[in-house]
């Protein structure tokens, strides 16, 4: 893919949609139209951050919020780039 396309395909899309799956699960639905199933699981319990990890507590977890077309966690305490999570990368 040529690299222009790329970088301006990154910045047009955005998060339109979360719905909360169970576990540390969330679908996400892109502008684009993907629809993902991102399991954030292992990035949690992989974290040495505390920061990062107190997000293990499901109640925190699932306090997420959509953002300007992103997900974010606590005032972006917690947040992915969007093409990550489109590409199922975190």
């Amino acid at each position: 893919m040529r690299e222009d396309y790329k970088e301006n395909l990154i910045m047009a899309i955005s998060i339109q949609e979360v719905s909360y799956k169970g576990g540390y699960k969330i679908e996400i639905m892109f502008s684009d139209g993907v629809n993902k199933v991102v399991d954030f699981e292992s990035f949690l319990k992989n974290s040495k951050n505390p920061m990062t990890s107190k997000y293990l507590d499901k109640e925190k977890f699932k306090s997420y919020t959509l953002d300007y077309g992103d997900i974010i966690w606590n005032d972006y305490e917690l947040c992915f780039p969007i093409w990550d999570l489109h590409e199922g990368r975190i």
